[in-house]
């Protein structure tokens, strides 16, 4: 298949006129090694001291993201003890979100610019990334996926061999590191919501897209059979990658409704790019048929929303 051809099935292809649909300008920034803890360290972040009352999009949504790649894709070592020569800081998306037929569609359109081939993922040159939260983690709609980026996951400042992403509320202080709370307890944080839900398209130019889903509580752990589809297309430089699942995909995801405020949280890969080296966007806000100003990403219906 040609970089640029649709990958949708021709009636899926026509369900969404994304023309009509409103976007989202996000722009996705280097992160570097600042990690959830670091931000909360006396003397490294000023920010602290304005949260929770003030989010972390907040402060720098649509100021900073620019800025903040700069400074951290070639800082000093004790912010990116391994910089990737010629990474470009910053990558800019437009995004668009619509529901049609009981799913629920985003759209990630980016131009990746010249990425080095740092050949960590050997099998996908792309990887976009969504997480998503109903209300269930309490800091969620403050920060994003940042909650799950801690100095002990792999390739992190302490870096443990085997740590994925995770949440703070899973572990349970110790000195000598943290240990995580027994099975039980974490089975009672699952079954009260508190966990984030992850959606991900893997690509290869000119090859269809492989979609994974998964949560991320005490670890990230991906669905065996996930129920998010992808599509993503390349043209002259431009990808356009299309997520997708049902409003309602049965146990173990969160159910979708109209008039309820999401958070979700985006992150791309780019150049054969794993783990902590990809681009990071900051939390923003979804809602089913919304109205302008109440979220920042609203997802109208084919029943008028889209030309709304």
């Amino acid at each position: 298949m040609v970089a640029g051809a649709a990958l949708l099935a021709p009636e899926r292809a026509g369900a969404v006129d994304w023309a009509k649909v409103p976007e989202k300008n996000i722009t996705f920034f280097y992160p570097a090694q600042i990690s959830w803890d670091r931000l909360f360290t006396p003397g490294r972040h000023s920010g602290q001291r304005r949260y929770p009352e003030k989010t972390c999009v907040g402060c720098h949504g649509d100021i900073d993201e620019g800025p903040l790649g700069d400074s951290l894709v070639d800082a000093e070592k004790d912010k990116e003890p391994s910089p990737i020569p010629g990474k470009p800081p910053f990558v800019k998306a437009k995004i668009k979100t619509a529901h049609e037929k009981g799913e629920l569609l985003i759209r990630i359109e980016f131009d990746p610019g010249k990425q080095p081939n740092i050949a960590m993922d050997k099998e996908f040159e792309t990887k976009v990334t969504m997480i998503l939260d109903d209300g269930g983690v309490k800091e969620a709609k403050q920060a994003g996926c940042w909650l799950t980026c801690h100095s002990d996951v792999e390739s992190m400042r302490w870096s443990v061999t085997g740590t994925t992403k995770y949440l703070t509320e899973t572990r349970i202080p110790k000195s000598g590191g943290d240990i995580i709370k027994p099975a039980e307890e974490l089975a009672k944080l699952r079954a009260a919501g508190n966990y984030l839900e992850y959606w991900q398209a893997r690509i290869n130019p000119g090859k269809p897209a492989v979609a994974v889903d998964g949560t991320i509580l005490e670890k990230r752990v991906a669905n065996e059979k996930p129920v998010v589809k992808a599509t993503a297309t390349v043209t002259k430089g431009v990808y356009t990658v299309t997520l997708s699942r049902p409003l309602d995909a049965g146990p173990g995801y969160k159910k979708i409704v109209p008039d309820k405020k999401y958070t979700v949280g985006f992150a791309i890969h780019a150049g054969h790019a794993n783990q902590r080296f990809h681009y990071v966007a900051f939390e923003r806000s979804l809602m089913l048929d919304g109205i302008e100003g109440i979220a920042d990403l609203l997802a109208p219906g084919s029943g008028g929303g889209a030309a709304r």
